[in-house]
């Protein structure tokens, strides 16, 4: 299996033979509004041509409609055949778009060996999450690759842990940036990344979705620096940098 981190949350995985797009967020840096006066959004350039991060897609995972998972690029420049695997309730909106092979993951689905597995996530805690809006994280397996729990746009809380617990991933993707919406977190800062890992002591956690956006106050330093802190064992927390490919065996 190899995972490239292109910017924010969207990843490239090849795995078991296919390929699969999540969350592109395609704009051109300082094209979108602030969230929090701190910078125009995306605040980094992407690390590849749109071409190179599309080419070969053959799956679209979209996990929620905030712009910095499907912008208005994405929804311009990803092939509308392409299956696109969504968040019951997001099918709409996306056919808008003019998509035309939506699939809601309503609980498990089977594509082409890869089996995929909905499951809960939590942007924030308390009044933020109406604010925020439902969004989903899910697990991946195949024959011959390592299990994958991505964890998404979440916090973490019980549910999380639950995963962790009952899917026994081999690879935790977590969203590790600290954002905040009116001063409440609504994904893993520094803290609970490391607290996710220490639920899962034989996997290897990948820290995603830093230093792209103005409403973070997690960066790859704090996050580094905190892991030496906690003394966790070198290799387990992964965090890649914009373009960066990693391969990972099975386990």
């Amino acid at each position: 299996m190899k995972l490239r981190l292109f910017r924010n949350a969207t990843l490239k995985l090849d795995y078991a033979g296919r390929t699969v797009l999540i969350d592109p967020y395609l704009a051109p840096k300082h094209s979108l509004p602030s969230f929090t006066g701190r910078s125009p959004n995306p605040m980094v350039d992407l690390p590849a041509p749109i071409e190179e991060i599309l080419e070969g897609v053959e799956l679209v995972v979209v996990s929620h409609l905030h712009t910095d998972h499907f912008d208005g690029v994405a929804k311009e420049r990803v092939p509308k055949h392409l299956p696109l695997l969504c968040q019951p309730g997001d099918e709409g909106k996306i056919l808008e778009a003019g998509f035309t092979d939506v699939r809601p993951l309503l609980d498990v689905f089977d594509w082409n060996g890869l089996v995929f597995t909905r499951r809960q996530g939590s942007h924030g805690l308390g009044p933020v999450v109406e604010k925020m809006g439902p969004v989903m994280g899910f697990t991946l397996a195949a024959q011959n690759e390592p299990k994958i729990y991505w964890a998404g746009d979440t916090v973490l809380y019980p549910p999380v842990a639950q995963t962790i617990a009952e899917a026994r991933p081999d690879i935790i993707v977590t969203h590790s940036c600290g954002a905040k919406w009116d001063g409440d977190l609504i994904v893993m800062d520094a803290e609970q990344t490391l607290a996710t890992a220490e639920l899962a002591p034989k996997a290897t956690v990948v820290a995603v979705h830093m230093e792209a956006l103005d409403h973070a106050t997690t960066t790859r330093a704090d996050l580094r620096a905190t892991a030496e802190a906690r003394g966790l064992a070198k290799g387990r927390l992964i965090i890649p940098d914009d373009g960066e490919t990693r391969s990972f065996a099975a386990s």
